[in-house]
């Protein structure tokens, strides 16, 4: 070999074995990960109730679904080696001998499995559909009568999971779904979560008082808390430490009433043989804390969104994770969850560094910090695993490098920690970060934002993303998620997505969709299966991985000056810089260099007006159907939603060239689709005002409640956050839930009044 070449082949070998040794410890990992997550399991499976509650249990999710069709199954709890040392359900024919004369017998290694294999064969045996009541409710008309239930084929039909987990809920979901239900609407909740396979839940209600207890023991009166939680639609927020006290104080009946019901739905995820996820502390602490430790490691964090700076709302202050307080008051939380609760789980959830930057990139330090949230986590619950938000990796991918990452990442023990890649469906972190550097994973579907009820999604990356990452060489994939902001919206994406958790293969969707449009409407109708057909190419293709927040002009708080636009940052500039001309689109929203999100249109809206037709035309075979009435009001608000965007373009441009009557013209088609949105969603209760406002006030018990948690209401789902007389909230309408009034209501009623 000449010397030239010898000098090359060096690096080269160097990069071989470097490329080796990497494969190697990521292959090393991941059988690490395999073991770990066994034991992990094992010990769960330990903690679940007897078989006869969880059988129970299930007869009862049956009863509340299907009582009339009681008699017909059985169901049955059975091993995990039954099922080869993994997760499944057994549907199978009853022997004429079997218990009750039962038809069905399902047979599954925990109550969730039981009502995932029910859920199944109502699906795909009855052709019966089950969705959140706002969306329709359940179609169960098309199950036979008892007696005549179809049989499956004579060797039943067993499905495993592919993954162990399938987790649920995001940290904001209770603010912007849960905040004002009763235990009625969590027990249907919590019966949807089983059916759909869900045994991972995220379950934060009731915990500030918890945390009431757990300060008492630190010297810290009620009073000096009545500015640390915020209020009750605001919770989410104060937890995560962007803010404090806004729309609070939180009355002790609040904290009372949140603990009682959490504990009702403890008990009944664990009776479904569910795990449930508590909080665990991330350093986020109430100021008086610094008076009684003055010698605490605690700074005071920058604004979040304030318009002044005001430090009545922002600016909350965090323990740093090295001071030895952090690990006495993180012990103490876990400690009095246990408490409160019993041992029923072994699973935290805790983001410390969500969308808030440790002080340095210091690698070293990083560590030591993670090291010490996961001891205040280990010293309250030795068997505890860290159950983190992978957003931070993406939403500040400017400071998590690959070193940060790791760092973060191998601060715990090997299988003590799970991250959550919250919105693989269009950001996968697990592709750009070696499967988190060996760190057990779920694959999450985060598809909403505010809780807004935008028609959206992306059903290929949903039916391929879970597969393609559990395949993939080295996968350190542990479970499927849903991460979602707001629920009650997009039946189709969340029923696909709840498969997943049952699927080793990917879904063939044109196939899926025909089926799910007979199920979802109770019979089959071409129309119907023409119009999902098209839904799927477009509203439900969205691939310009652009996040959804449903900006459209329609829902936009007003402005005084159309020439000056900062949500869509069209300020003194052309509006057709902003549109990008396409053949067979009539216009589209192109991402600007604004950091607020832009009107978002992705689908070719001939098309989607093309679908609604077909819906109009199949009005007269779905007479009575709720599930179809949703569907019609839900795509036909879509579509005026899109069109109100153009009409509002025109008048911007009318305005612009000083054209009178062009603008006049295009005013006036602006006020008649407001005015023919609200007569729309007049028609179906699940999109008025006065049902969540009603929600709220229900939970009062004073007037003086009332009329906070009303303020509470209105104001997220307007303001949503600080506002002056003359400054409008930086956050106004990020919370949309496009909801119409069915009486005069009133403007958000100011802080001061309630």
């Amino acid at each position: 070999m000449h010397k030239e070449n010898l000098k090359m082949s060096n690096p080269l070998l160097a990069l071989l074995v470097l490329s080796l040794s990497v494969s190697l410890v990521t292959s090393t990992n991941a059988m690490k990960e395999e073991e770990s997550m066994g034991v992990l399991l094992r010990k769960l499976y330990n903690k679940k109730p007897s078989s006869s509650v969880q059988e129970a249990a299930a007869m009862g999710v049956l009863r509340r679904l299907l009582p009339t069709h009681v008699s017909s199954f059985d169901f049955k709890l059975v091993s995990m080696e039954v099922c080869g040392g993994s997760s499944c359900f057994y549907i199978k024919n009853s022997n004429a001998s079997s218990r009750r004369g039962s038809e069905i017998t399902i047979e599954g290694t925990t109550a969730v499995e039981i009502t995932s294999g029910l859920h199944w064969y109502l699906k795909y045996w009855c052709g019966a559909h089950i969705s959140w009541d706002k969306t329709g409710g359940i179609q169960i008309a098309s199950v036979p009568k008892p007696g005549s239930l179809p049989p499956v084929k004579d060797q039943g039909v067993l499905v495993r999971r592919p993954v162990p987990w399938n987790y649920y809920q995001n940290v904001v979901t209770s603010s912007y779904s849960y905040v004002w239900w009763d235990w009625n609407r969590w027990e249907k909740e919590i019966d949807w979560m089983a059916l759909q396979g869900i045994n991972l839940p995220l379950a934060f209600t009731g915990q500030e008082s918890i945390w009431q207890k757990v300060f008492k023991g630190f010297n810290l009166s009620n009073s000096d808390l009545s500015d640390f939680f915020g209020g009750p639609a605001f919770l989410a927020w104060a937890r995560m430490a962007n803010l404090h006290g806004w729309g609070g104080p939180l009355p002790q009946s609040w904290l009372d009433q949140q603990l009682v019901l959490q504990k009702v739905i403890l008990s009944r995820m664990i009776e479904l043989g569910m795990t449930p996820v508590l909080p665990s502390f991330s350093g986020n602490v109430p100021a008086a804390l610094k008076k009684i430790f003055p010698s605490a490691n605690i700074t005071r964090l920058g604004d979040w969104n304030t318009v002044n700076g005001d430090r009545r709302w922002c600016c909350t202050f965090l323990l740093d994770a090295s001071d030895p307080l952090f690990v006495q008051i993180g012990e103490a939380f876990i400690k009095q969850q246990i408490k409160e609760y019993g041992d029923i789980t072994e699973i935290y959830s805790c983001d410390t560094f969500n969308e808030n930057l440790p002080p340095t990139n210091d690698p070293k330090y990083i560590s030591q910090l993670g090291a010490a949230v996961y001891k205040a986590m280990s010293k309250g619950n030795k068997d505890a695993v860290w159950l983190m938000q992978g957003w931070l990796f993406s939403s500040d991918s400017a400071f998590w490098h690959p070193a940060q990452m790791r760092a973060l990442l191998h601060s715990v023990p090997f299988g003590k920690m799970i991250v959550l890649d919250l919105f693989a469906e269009v950001k996968p972190i697990w592709k750009k970060s070696s499967q988190f550097y060996g760190t057990p994973y779920i694959w999450c579907m985060l598809h909403n934002f505010g809780g807004n009820i935008e028609m959206y999604g992306i059903l290929d990356a949903v039916s391929t993303g879970p597969v393609d990452a559990r395949i993939s060489q080295n996968s350190t994939m542990v479970g499927v998620g849903m991460c979602m902001e707001g629920i009650e919206q997009n039946p189709v994406v969340y029923e696909l997505m709840s498969e997943m958790a049952f699927r080793s293969e990917r879904v063939q969707l044109k196939e899926w969709l025909k089926s799910y449009s007979r199920r979802r409407y109770g019979k089959e109708i071409h129309q119907m299966e023409a119009a999902w057909e098209i839904l799927y190419r477009t509203i439900y293709n969205c691939t310009d991985g652009i996040a959804d927040h449903n900006k459209d002009y329609i829902v936009e708080f007003p402005d005084w000056d159309p020439s000056w636009d900062s949500g869509s940052n069209m300020s003194k500039r052309n509006t057709q810089h902003h549109l990008r001309q396409e053949t067979t689109f009539r216009f589209s929203f192109a991402e600007t260099n604004s950091v607020l999100p832009q009107p978002h249109l992705w689908y070719s809206t001939e098309e989607v007006i093309h679908a609604l037709q077909l819906f109009i035309d199949a009005g007269s075979s779905l007479a009575g159907s709720l599930t179809y009435r949703y569907d019609l009001v839900d795509l036909t608000r879509q579509v005026l939603s899109k069109l109100a965007n153009q009409v509002y373009l025109d008048s911007l441009t009318a305005f612009k060239h000083k054209n009178a009557k062009a603008l006049s013209s295009a005013s006036e088609k602006f006020a008649e689709l407001i005015m023919d949105i609200d007569m729309l969603l007049a028609s179906d209760d699940n999109f008025l005002l006065g049902t969540w406002l009603e929600s709220a006030k229900k939970l009062a018990t004073t007037p003086s409640e009332m009329r906070q948690y009303e303020w509470n209401a209105r104001t997220q789902v307007t303001m949503w956050y600080d506002n002056t007389k003359n400054n409008q909230s930086k956050l106004h309408d990020y919370g949309k839930l496009l909801l119409t009034t069915s009486s005069n209501e009133r403007l958000p009623i100011p802080l001061s009044s309630y």
